[in-house]
């Protein structure tokens, strides 16, 4: 390349037109011990390239050293890695006149609730998809798949990495694969495993194929790190385009930075790299169709030179960048770096994922007592934590909605539902690593026996508490989330760490005996409920202020087993378990736009995590007055079809159960 711009080399290649394969070499010092790794005899790849041609082939020869010997990444080998390396592909650019704006679903934020889906795990035995398209782009957006999504009622279909990954050495050698994607290659050219054909354009037809479903799509991105890992990994690509500019380097440059857990760590706040995330996130919005994004291990890239900062300048590129201005931007809070872990930190326009939702729920549901303070923070939606978060020097950025949090109670990464309420233990023998890796702490509980069971009194529990767990989620302020085949009773055996599992395992099972037809129809039953009542999906926090405009009930109103005010010795009575909250429907702030659609009935919400029963008093003044109707019970496996107003003065509550009840007025 003859020519060198603001330290970019570029030329121009006359024929090169689509369908062109090609790579780099990349001639300079190799010097790791100042930082520099150029090999020219490692064919790279282009980190601009839309497409690759085919999978990584593991070999000796894809490392610039010599493996094995003596202080080995100090070595230099000469092998040519070109047989081993997938070649890049010219593409044709894309013509959006076929995937018209208008298909781009436009559900309000607030209004969501996430899927967290796996493309192939998805896909791969789903009935009524064709066998050659199972597990692929095209299956994810067919028509049965598609119906399955809209009748459950989600609004967001989140996929975990698609951008272009390859399988770890280690995981290869073992038989194993790189199963959930997050050791990312080329951040612009789409997986081929997922494709039948072209890969790029199978992709943008799945995501405009979800969007004429009214779906939105929310890609899981890993801009944290790289496949190359640390100095005994492979030179693929931007090792050997330029080491210092890429990773962050430890003071000592042979080594790098490990604030990712993976061996390297990307360099965003340089400007060059920074150039290359930010155009990747313009790609797959504007030229794909995607709709937001969740970053993978988030606080990296807000960390710059003296550490985490809410004005990062990662955070104000994007906060003017115009065409990322729609986008939803979610973070997972946190990395293995100092002061990594930054839930409630980032600035307005972020959704976080919230752990301590996750935690604070299994904990309430599974045994532990005196939380009923914490609980109701969380059934709220995290004001603590997000309402007015913590800026780098001890300000506050106000105004954040309860959109902010993301709530989820399980997530690929850890315990299915199923599992949750079945295993005390983690059981990842399967991955090779003699169950030492995944979580230890899951606060997960077997109720009497570890895995399967054929107790009826065991598996009635169980399936109780996944509908107390799923009500929970359904009905918190903030944005749920939903870990895909959770609502079918889905199982990894106990495994937490599923990460290198792609098989039946991971697979969803949709024609299995085994899966919960009940649970199914109930999580619909539940999503509807939440869909059909605003009340359960403010776009603000509630803090018992607002008035209602037909009586003298304020917006929430916390109450114990009689009914009465919560008293500060009810919040913290070390056995609490027992919990109700009453959503006035037509209580709205003055300047609530949309006041009419925002409006609705008044919800009732029963919580009740111990082994006794309640008979909740309905004739007491803290209640909205009218006749009450029980929406939702979780003692019932099978919901009544029908409703009927409560006859009696009370509202029996079973032990280890939700329950739910609207007020209406003659």
């Amino acid at each position: 390349m003859p020519a060198r711009t603001d330290d970019v080399w570029h030329g121009f290649l006359p024929g090169a037109s689509a369908g062109l394969r090609y790579g780099y070499r990349v001639y300079g010092p190799y010097d790791p011990l100042a930082g520099h790794r150029f090999n020219h005899h490692k064919l790279l790849i282009d980190p601009y390239t839309r497409q690759l041609d085919s999978e990584l082939t593991w070999s000796d020869a894809n490392y610039g050293f010599i493996r094995g010997s003596d202080k080995a990444d100090l070595s230099f080998d000469t092998r040519d890695s070109a047989p081993f390396v997938p070649k890049c592909v010219v593409c044709k650019p894309f013509h959006l006149r076929h995937y018209p704006a208008e298909y781009k679903a436009s559900r309000p934020w607030s209004e969501s609730i996430i899927y967290e889906a796996h493309v192939k795990g998805f896909t791969a035995r789903f009935p009524g998809v064709k066998s050659h398209r199972r597990g692929s782009y095209a299956a994810m957006a067919s028509r049965p798949v598609v119906r399955y999504l809209q009748n459950l009622g989600v609004t967001a279909v989140e996929l975990l990495p698609i951008h272009g990954f390859v399988d770890d050495h280690f995981l290869v050698e073992k038989g194993l694969i790189n199963y959930w994607g997050y050791q990312s290659l080329t951040f612009m050219a789409p997986a081929n495993r997922y494709a039948t054909g072209n890969a790029a354009k199978e992709c943008r037809e799945m995501i405009a194929g979800l969007h004429r479903a009214d779906l939105q799509v929310l890609l899981d991105v890993v801009y944290n790190h790289s496949c190359e890992g640390n100095e005994l990994g492979p030179t693929l690509c931007y090792r050997g385009i330029d080491n210092r500019s890429y990773y962050r380097l430890s003071e000592d440059k042979r080594y790098y930075v490990n604030d990712s857990g993976t061996g390297n760590t990307f360099a965003v706040e340089h400007p060059r790299v920074m150039q290359l995330v930010l155009d990747s996130l313009r790609f797959w919005s504007s030229e794909m169709g995607v709709d937001g994004f969740r970053f993978d291990l988030a606080s990296i890239l807000g960390r710059e030179q003296h550490g985490f900062d809410q004005g990062a300048g990662f955070f104000d590129a994007i906060a003017q960048d115009p065409v990322l201005a729609s986008s939803r931007m979610i973070a997972e809070p946190w990395d293995l770096g100092p002061g990594g872990y930054r839930l409630g930190h980032y600035p307005q326009r972020w959704s976080e994922w919230n752990d301590q939702y996750r935690d604070t729920v299994r904990r309430f549901w599974l045994g532990e007592r005196g939380l009923l303070a914490e609980f109701s923070k969380r059934l709220l939606g995290s004001s603590d934590l997000f309402e007015r978060s913590n800026g780098a020097a001890g300000d506050t950025v106000p105004n954040r909605t309860p959109a902010a949090s993301i709530n989820f109670v399980t997530a690929h990464d850890g315990f299915t539902l199923t599992d949750l309420v079945s295993y005390a233990q983690k059981h990842n023998e399967a991955n090779g690593e003699d169950n030492r890796d995944g979580h230890d702490g899951n606060h997960s509980h077997n109720h009497g026996v570890e895995g399967p069971s054929q107790s009826p009194d065991i598996n009635s529990m169980r399936a109780r508490q996944q509908r107390n767990i799923l009500s929970t989620l359904l009905l918190s302020q903030g944005i749920p989330m939903l870990l895909a085949g959770d609502e079918r009773g889905r199982s990894q055996s106990g495994n937490n760490n599923a990460y290198c599992q792609d098989n039946t395992l991971t697979w969803i099972d949709w024609q299995s005996r085994q899966y919960d037809q009940a649970l199914l129809d109930f999580t619909q039953r539940l999503i509807a409920l939440r869909h059909a009542h605003p009340v359960l999906r403010r776009p603000w926090y509630l803090h018992s202020q607002i008035r209602s405009r037909s009586s003298d009930q304020v917006d929430v109103c916390w109450l114990n087993a009689d009914a009465e005010t919560m008293s500060e010795s009810d919040w913290h009575a070390d056995e609490g378990c027992f919990l109700a909250v009453q959503l006035v429907g037509d209580a709205l702030t003055p300047t609530a736009r949309f006041s009419d659609a925002l409006a609705g009935d008044t919800i009732l919400m029963l919580f009740n995590a111990g082994d006794d029963d309640v008979d909740f008093p309905l004739d007491a003044e803290t209640l909205a007055p009218g006749a009450w109707i029980c929406e939702l019970n979780t003692a019932e496996s099978i919901q009544n079809s029908e409703l009927d107003t409560v006859s009696g003065p009370s509202l029996h509550c079973e032990s280890h159960s939700v329950l739910v009840a609207r007020c209406y007025t003659a």
